[in-house]
Protein backbone atom coordinates (compact mmCIF):
# COMPACT_ATOMS: atom_id res chain seq x y z
CA UNK A 1 0.00 0.00 0.00
CA UNK A 2 1.31 3.44 -0.98
CA UNK A 3 2.02 5.60 2.07
CA UNK A 4 1.81 9.08 0.55
CA UNK A 5 -1.30 10.78 -0.76
CA UNK A 6 -1.76 11.11 -4.52
CA UNK A 7 -2.57 14.79 -3.83
CA UNK A 8 1.11 15.40 -3.11
CA UNK A 9 1.98 14.27 -6.62
CA UNK A 10 0.23 17.39 -7.93
CA UNK A 11 2.34 19.89 -5.99
CA UNK A 12 5.98 20.79 -5.47
CA UNK A 13 7.90 22.30 -2.56
CA UNK A 14 8.24 26.09 -2.49
CA UNK A 15 11.09 27.11 -4.84
CA UNK A 16 11.76 30.28 -2.81
CA UNK A 17 12.31 28.23 0.33
CA UNK A 18 14.48 25.80 -1.65
CA UNK A 19 16.71 28.68 -2.81
CA UNK A 20 17.06 30.00 0.73
CA UNK A 21 17.92 26.51 2.00
CA UNK A 22 20.52 25.97 -0.75
CA UNK A 23 22.13 29.32 0.01
CA UNK A 24 22.22 28.47 3.73
CA UNK A 25 23.90 25.12 2.98
CA UNK A 26 26.59 26.76 0.87
CA UNK A 27 27.18 29.45 3.50
CA UNK A 28 27.50 26.76 6.19
CA UNK A 29 30.09 25.06 3.99
CA UNK A 30 32.19 28.22 4.01
CA UNK A 31 31.11 29.84 0.75
CA UNK A 32 30.68 33.62 0.54
CA UNK A 33 26.96 33.72 -0.26
CA UNK A 34 24.66 36.72 -0.72
CA UNK A 35 21.05 35.60 -0.49
CA UNK A 36 18.54 37.63 -2.48
CA UNK A 37 15.81 35.00 -2.36
CA UNK A 38 14.01 35.59 0.92
CA UNK A 39 10.78 37.58 0.86
CA UNK A 40 11.10 39.30 4.22
CA UNK A 41 12.26 42.73 5.40
CA UNK A 42 15.65 42.89 7.08
CA UNK A 43 14.28 45.49 9.52
CA UNK A 44 13.55 44.48 13.10
CA UNK A 45 9.98 44.45 14.43
CA UNK A 46 9.31 47.94 15.88
CA UNK A 47 9.90 48.21 19.63
CA UNK A 48 6.36 49.21 20.59
CA UNK A 49 5.04 46.03 18.96
CA UNK A 50 7.59 43.86 20.75
CA UNK A 51 6.73 45.61 24.02
CA UNK A 52 3.04 44.75 23.54
CA UNK A 53 3.98 41.08 23.19
CA UNK A 54 6.03 41.21 26.40
CA UNK A 55 3.09 42.79 28.26
CA UNK A 56 0.76 40.08 26.92
CA UNK A 57 3.10 37.40 28.26
CA UNK A 58 3.35 39.16 31.65
CA UNK A 59 -0.45 39.34 31.86
CA UNK A 60 -0.75 35.62 31.19
CA UNK A 61 -2.42 35.94 27.78
CA UNK A 62 -0.92 32.58 26.84
CA UNK A 63 -4.02 30.39 26.59
CA UNK A 64 -6.08 29.18 23.66
CA UNK A 65 -8.09 31.91 21.96
CA UNK A 66 -11.09 31.85 19.68
CA UNK A 67 -10.25 29.73 16.64
CA UNK A 68 -9.95 32.62 14.17
CA UNK A 69 -8.79 35.47 16.36
CA UNK A 70 -9.38 37.45 19.55
CA UNK A 71 -12.11 40.08 19.57
CA UNK A 72 -9.61 42.92 20.10
CA UNK A 73 -7.66 41.98 16.97
CA UNK A 74 -10.79 41.60 14.87
CA UNK A 75 -11.87 45.08 15.98
CA UNK A 76 -8.45 46.46 15.04
CA UNK A 77 -8.71 44.80 11.62
CA UNK A 78 -12.17 46.30 11.03
CA UNK A 79 -10.77 49.72 11.96
CA UNK A 80 -7.82 49.21 9.61
CA UNK A 81 -10.07 48.36 6.63
CA UNK A 82 -12.24 51.43 7.31
CA UNK A 83 -9.24 53.74 7.84
CA UNK A 84 -7.06 52.59 4.95
CA UNK A 85 -9.51 51.26 2.37
CA UNK A 86 -12.93 52.74 3.12
CA UNK A 87 -14.35 49.23 3.58
CA UNK A 88 -16.92 48.50 6.29
CA UNK A 89 -16.70 45.13 8.03
CA UNK A 90 -17.87 43.75 11.37
CA UNK A 91 -15.87 41.23 13.43
CA UNK A 92 -18.03 38.31 12.23
CA UNK A 93 -16.69 39.01 8.73
CA UNK A 94 -13.03 38.74 9.83
CA UNK A 95 -10.73 35.72 9.99
CA UNK A 96 -7.25 35.65 11.57
CA UNK A 97 -4.78 32.87 10.77
CA UNK A 98 -1.15 31.86 11.21
CA UNK A 99 0.06 34.00 8.31
CA UNK A 100 -1.46 35.15 5.05
CA UNK A 101 -0.72 31.80 3.43
CA UNK A 102 -3.09 30.01 5.81
CA UNK A 103 -5.84 32.54 5.12
CA UNK A 104 -5.59 31.83 1.38
CA UNK A 105 -5.37 28.08 1.92
CA UNK A 106 -8.41 28.03 4.24
CA UNK A 107 -10.49 29.94 1.69
CA UNK A 108 -9.55 27.62 -1.16
CA UNK A 109 -10.09 24.48 0.91
CA UNK A 110 -13.48 25.78 2.01
CA UNK A 111 -14.74 26.59 -1.49
CA UNK A 112 -13.13 24.50 -4.23
CA UNK A 113 -14.60 21.34 -5.70
CA UNK A 114 -13.23 19.13 -8.46
CA UNK A 115 -13.57 20.96 -11.77
CA UNK A 116 -13.53 24.42 -10.24
CA UNK A 117 -11.03 26.77 -11.89
CA UNK A 118 -9.00 29.60 -10.36
CA UNK A 119 -7.60 32.33 -12.61
CA UNK A 120 -4.09 33.30 -11.54
CA UNK A 121 -2.14 36.07 -13.30
CA UNK A 122 1.50 35.23 -14.01
CA UNK A 123 4.03 36.09 -12.74
CA UNK A 124 2.45 34.78 -9.54
CA UNK A 125 3.47 34.06 -5.98
CA UNK A 126 4.76 30.49 -6.08
CA UNK A 127 2.17 29.08 -3.65
CA UNK A 128 -1.02 30.12 -5.47
CA UNK A 129 -1.20 27.29 -8.05
CA UNK A 130 -0.11 24.60 -5.60
CA UNK A 131 -2.65 25.63 -2.98
CA UNK A 132 -5.36 25.46 -5.66
CA UNK A 133 -4.20 21.95 -6.59
CA UNK A 134 -4.11 20.82 -2.95
CA UNK A 135 -7.68 22.04 -2.56
CA UNK A 136 -8.80 20.00 -5.58
CA UNK A 137 -9.18 22.88 -8.02
CA UNK A 138 -7.56 23.68 -11.35
CA UNK A 139 -5.25 26.69 -11.71
CA UNK A 140 -5.73 28.65 -14.94
CA UNK A 141 -2.66 30.80 -15.57
CA UNK A 142 -3.09 34.06 -17.49
CA UNK A 143 0.31 35.41 -18.50
CA UNK A 144 1.10 39.09 -18.20
CA UNK A 145 4.24 40.36 -19.89
CA UNK A 146 7.11 42.78 -19.56
CA UNK A 147 5.38 44.92 -22.20
CA UNK A 148 2.35 45.50 -19.91
CA UNK A 149 4.50 46.04 -16.83
CA UNK A 150 3.69 42.48 -15.69
CA UNK A 151 0.04 43.51 -15.26
CA UNK A 152 -2.92 41.53 -16.58
CA UNK A 153 -5.14 43.32 -19.10
CA UNK A 154 -8.93 43.25 -19.12
CA UNK A 155 -8.92 41.24 -22.36
CA UNK A 156 -6.62 38.62 -20.85
CA UNK A 157 -8.84 38.26 -17.78
CA UNK A 158 -11.94 37.98 -19.98
CA UNK A 159 -10.31 35.25 -22.05
CA UNK A 160 -9.32 33.24 -18.97
CA UNK A 161 -12.78 33.14 -17.37
CA UNK A 162 -15.00 30.12 -18.11
CA UNK A 163 -18.28 28.84 -16.62
CA UNK A 164 -16.10 26.77 -14.25
CA UNK A 165 -14.18 29.75 -12.84
CA UNK A 166 -14.73 30.08 -9.09
CA UNK A 167 -11.98 32.53 -8.06
CA UNK A 168 -9.76 35.23 -9.51
CA UNK A 169 -6.62 35.73 -7.39
CA UNK A 170 -5.34 39.29 -7.49
CA UNK A 171 -2.09 40.57 -5.96
CA UNK A 172 -0.94 44.21 -6.01
CA UNK A 173 1.77 45.27 -5.39
CA UNK A 174 2.94 41.95 -6.69
CA UNK A 175 5.23 39.25 -5.49
CA UNK A 176 7.42 38.60 -7.54
CA UNK A 177 7.42 41.71 -9.76
CA UNK A 178 6.55 44.62 -7.47
CA UNK A 179 4.03 45.72 -10.12
CA UNK A 180 1.16 47.78 -8.76
CA UNK A 181 -2.18 48.33 -10.51
CA UNK A 182 -3.42 51.91 -10.76
CA UNK A 183 -7.07 52.60 -9.99
CA UNK A 184 -7.85 52.79 -13.72
CA UNK A 185 -6.04 49.52 -14.44
CA UNK A 186 -7.88 47.79 -11.60
CA UNK A 187 -11.22 49.29 -12.67
CA UNK A 188 -10.76 47.69 -16.09
CA UNK A 189 -10.43 44.29 -14.38
CA UNK A 190 -13.37 44.84 -12.03
CA UNK A 191 -15.52 45.82 -15.03
CA UNK A 192 -14.79 42.35 -16.46
CA UNK A 193 -15.62 40.70 -13.14
CA UNK A 194 -18.95 42.51 -12.97
CA UNK A 195 -19.91 40.73 -16.20
CA UNK A 196 -19.24 37.35 -14.56
CA UNK A 197 -21.21 37.19 -11.29
CA UNK A 198 -20.16 33.58 -10.61
CA UNK A 199 -16.50 34.59 -10.15
CA UNK A 200 -15.25 35.45 -6.65
CA UNK A 201 -12.27 37.72 -6.02
CA UNK A 202 -9.38 36.86 -3.68
CA UNK A 203 -7.35 40.05 -3.27
CA UNK A 204 -3.93 39.48 -1.69
CA UNK A 205 -3.00 42.94 -0.36
CA UNK A 206 -0.01 41.85 1.74
CA UNK A 207 2.24 44.57 0.25
CA UNK A 208 -0.35 47.37 0.52
CA UNK A 209 1.82 49.74 2.55
CA UNK A 210 4.97 49.11 0.49
CA UNK A 211 4.05 51.51 -2.30
CA UNK A 212 6.51 54.01 -3.76
CA UNK A 213 6.81 57.26 -5.69
CA UNK A 214 3.37 58.46 -6.81
CA UNK A 215 1.73 55.03 -6.83
CA UNK A 216 -1.50 54.92 -4.82
CA UNK A 217 -2.68 51.54 -3.58
CA UNK A 218 -6.28 50.43 -4.07
CA UNK A 219 -8.11 47.14 -3.62
CA UNK A 220 -10.91 45.60 -5.77
CA UNK A 221 -13.84 46.01 -3.35
CA UNK A 222 -12.79 49.63 -2.87
CA UNK A 223 -12.66 50.34 -6.62
CA UNK A 224 -15.89 48.47 -7.38
CA UNK A 225 -18.18 48.38 -4.29
CA UNK A 226 -20.60 46.03 -6.09
CA UNK A 227 -17.93 43.31 -5.75
CA UNK A 228 -18.01 43.59 -1.93
CA UNK A 229 -20.28 40.56 -1.45
CA UNK A 230 -18.00 38.22 -3.42
CA UNK A 231 -14.57 39.50 -2.44
CA UNK A 232 -12.18 38.15 0.18
CA UNK A 233 -9.70 40.91 1.01
CA UNK A 234 -6.53 39.39 2.47
CA UNK A 235 -3.76 41.16 4.36
CA UNK A 236 -1.40 40.70 7.28
CA UNK A 237 1.32 42.23 9.42
CA UNK A 238 4.27 40.30 7.98
CA UNK A 239 5.74 42.70 5.43
CA UNK A 240 4.98 46.33 6.31
CA UNK A 241 5.40 45.72 10.05
CA UNK A 242 8.50 43.48 9.71
CA UNK A 243 6.69 40.66 11.53
CA UNK A 244 7.23 37.68 9.22
CA UNK A 245 8.07 35.28 12.05
CA UNK A 246 5.08 36.31 14.17
CA UNK A 247 2.78 34.57 11.66
CA UNK A 248 -0.37 36.67 11.60
CA UNK A 249 -2.49 37.05 8.47
CA UNK A 250 -6.10 38.11 8.22
CA UNK A 251 -8.97 38.56 5.81
CA UNK A 252 -12.44 40.06 5.63
CA UNK A 253 -15.31 38.95 3.45
CA UNK A 254 -18.86 37.57 3.44
CA UNK A 255 -19.81 35.97 6.74
CA UNK A 256 -20.75 32.64 5.14
CA UNK A 257 -17.25 32.31 3.70
CA UNK A 258 -15.58 33.38 6.96
CA UNK A 259 -17.57 30.70 8.84
CA UNK A 260 -16.43 28.06 6.37
CA UNK A 261 -12.81 29.17 6.73
CA UNK A 262 -13.17 28.97 10.52
CA UNK A 263 -14.33 25.37 10.19
CA UNK A 264 -11.23 24.45 8.15
CA UNK A 265 -8.95 26.16 10.66
CA UNK A 266 -10.69 24.53 13.63
CA UNK A 267 -9.70 21.11 12.31
CA UNK A 268 -6.15 22.03 11.28
CA UNK A 269 -4.29 24.51 13.50
CA UNK A 270 -6.95 26.15 15.69
CA UNK A 271 -5.99 29.65 16.85
CA UNK A 272 -2.92 31.62 15.79
CA UNK A 273 -0.35 32.29 18.52
CA UNK A 274 -2.00 34.31 21.30
CA UNK A 275 1.06 36.48 21.90
CA UNK A 276 1.38 37.27 18.19
CA UNK A 277 -2.26 38.32 18.10
CA UNK A 278 -1.74 40.89 20.86
CA UNK A 279 1.37 42.16 19.06
CA UNK A 280 -0.73 42.52 15.91
CA UNK A 281 -3.33 44.58 17.81
CA UNK A 282 -0.57 47.05 18.67
CA UNK A 283 0.79 46.95 15.12
CA UNK A 284 -2.56 47.94 13.62
CA UNK A 285 -3.63 50.40 16.32
CA UNK A 286 -0.25 51.90 17.22
CA UNK A 287 2.05 54.42 15.48
CA UNK A 288 2.89 53.83 11.81
CA UNK A 289 5.65 56.39 11.26
CA UNK A 290 8.27 53.65 10.88
CA UNK A 291 6.62 52.47 7.65
CA UNK A 292 7.56 55.68 5.80
CA UNK A 293 11.11 55.43 7.17
CA UNK A 294 11.45 51.82 6.02
CA UNK A 295 9.93 52.65 2.63
CA UNK A 296 12.52 55.37 2.07
CA UNK A 297 15.22 52.72 2.48
CA UNK A 298 13.35 50.37 0.14
CA UNK A 299 13.10 53.07 -2.56
CA UNK A 300 16.82 53.76 -2.28
CA UNK A 301 17.60 50.06 -2.57
CA UNK A 302 15.18 49.57 -5.44
CA UNK A 303 16.75 52.38 -7.44
CA UNK A 304 20.23 51.00 -6.76
CA UNK A 305 19.31 47.49 -7.89
CA UNK A 306 17.38 48.61 -10.98
CA UNK A 307 20.24 50.86 -12.12
CA UNK A 308 22.94 48.24 -11.57
CA UNK A 309 21.00 45.38 -13.16
CA UNK A 310 20.13 47.45 -16.22
CA UNK A 311 23.87 48.09 -16.58
CA UNK A 312 24.48 44.33 -16.79
CA UNK A 313 24.78 42.88 -20.27
CA UNK A 314 21.71 40.93 -21.38
CA UNK A 315 19.46 42.06 -18.49
CA UNK A 316 16.42 44.34 -18.68
CA UNK A 317 14.91 45.43 -15.36
CA UNK A 318 11.72 47.54 -15.11
CA UNK A 319 11.07 49.85 -12.15
CA UNK A 320 8.43 48.34 -9.82
CA UNK A 321 5.74 50.36 -8.05
CA UNK A 322 5.92 48.56 -4.72
CA UNK A 323 6.84 45.52 -2.57
CA UNK A 324 10.59 44.79 -2.34
CA UNK A 325 11.26 42.76 -5.48
CA UNK A 326 12.49 43.31 -9.00
CA UNK A 327 11.85 40.82 -11.80
CA UNK A 328 14.41 41.39 -14.55
CA UNK A 329 14.34 39.69 -17.93
CA UNK A 330 17.37 37.69 -19.07
CA UNK A 331 16.14 37.12 -22.62
CA UNK A 332 19.48 38.50 -23.83
CA UNK A 333 21.40 35.72 -22.06
CA UNK A 334 19.40 32.63 -22.97
CA UNK A 335 21.27 30.23 -25.27
CA UNK A 336 24.66 31.60 -24.28
CA UNK A 337 27.33 30.10 -22.02
CA UNK A 338 28.27 31.15 -18.48
CA UNK A 339 31.85 32.14 -17.58
CA UNK A 340 32.42 28.62 -16.22
CA UNK A 341 31.03 26.99 -19.33
CA UNK A 342 27.42 26.25 -18.35
CA UNK A 343 24.87 26.47 -21.17
CA UNK A 344 22.16 28.94 -20.09
CA UNK A 345 19.18 27.13 -21.58
CA UNK A 346 16.61 28.74 -19.27
CA UNK A 347 16.29 30.93 -16.20
CA UNK A 348 16.75 27.97 -13.84
CA UNK A 349 20.16 27.13 -15.28
CA UNK A 350 21.01 30.84 -15.10
CA UNK A 351 20.12 31.03 -11.39
CA UNK A 352 22.02 27.82 -10.62
CA UNK A 353 25.12 28.98 -12.49
CA UNK A 354 24.93 32.41 -10.85
CA UNK A 355 24.83 30.84 -7.39
CA UNK A 356 27.61 28.35 -8.01
CA UNK A 357 29.91 30.74 -9.87
CA UNK A 358 29.35 34.00 -7.94
CA UNK A 359 27.66 33.08 -4.67
CA UNK A 360 24.57 35.19 -5.42
CA UNK A 361 21.26 33.43 -4.71
CA UNK A 362 18.19 34.51 -6.70
CA UNK A 363 14.95 32.71 -7.60
CA UNK A 364 14.46 31.64 -11.21
CA UNK A 365 11.44 32.97 -13.10
CA UNK A 366 9.83 29.64 -14.02
CA UNK A 367 8.96 29.24 -10.34
CA UNK A 368 6.66 32.26 -10.73
CA UNK A 369 5.14 31.17 -14.03
CA UNK A 370 6.92 33.53 -16.45
CA UNK A 371 10.32 33.11 -18.09
CA UNK A 372 13.07 34.00 -18.82
CA UNK A 373 13.36 36.11 -15.68
CA UNK A 374 14.61 35.98 -12.11
CA UNK A 375 13.47 37.54 -8.86
CA UNK A 376 15.66 39.64 -6.61
CA UNK A 377 14.52 40.61 -3.13
CA UNK A 378 16.12 43.93 -2.21
CA UNK A 379 15.06 43.64 1.42
CA UNK A 380 18.66 43.51 2.56
CA UNK A 381 21.50 45.95 3.20
CA UNK A 382 22.74 48.45 0.61
CA UNK A 383 26.22 46.98 0.92
CA UNK A 384 25.04 43.45 0.19
CA UNK A 385 22.97 44.65 -2.76
CA UNK A 386 25.89 46.59 -4.26
CA UNK A 387 28.19 43.59 -3.95
CA UNK A 388 25.57 41.18 -5.33
CA UNK A 389 24.81 43.39 -8.33
CA UNK A 390 28.52 43.87 -8.99
CA UNK A 391 28.93 40.09 -9.07
CA UNK A 392 25.91 39.77 -11.39
CA UNK A 393 27.42 42.39 -13.72
CA UNK A 394 30.71 40.46 -13.74
CA UNK A 395 28.90 37.19 -14.45
CA UNK A 396 26.98 38.71 -17.37
CA UNK A 397 30.12 40.33 -18.76
CA UNK A 398 31.70 36.88 -18.91
CA UNK A 399 28.80 35.23 -20.69
CA UNK A 400 29.66 34.31 -24.27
Amino acid sequence: MKLLSATLDRVKPSPTIAVSNKAAELKAAGRDIIGLGAGEPDFDTPQHIKDAAVVAIALGKTKYTAVDGIAELKQAICAKFKRDNGLDYVPAQVSVSSGGKQVLYNALMATLNEGDEVVIPAPYWVSYPDMVLLAGGTPVVAEASLQTGFKLTADQLEAAITPNTKWFIFNSPSNPTGAGYSRDELKALTDVLMRHPHVWVMSDDMYEHLAYDDFEFCTPAQVEPRLYDRTLTVNGVSKAYAMTGWRIGYAAGPEELIKAMRKVQSQSTSNPCSISQWAAVEALNGPHDFIAENNAAFVRRRNLVVEMLNAAEGISCPVPEGAFYVYPSIAGLIGKTSPAGVKLVDDETFATALLEETGVAVVFGAAFGLSPNFRVSYATSDEALKEACTRIQGFCAGVR
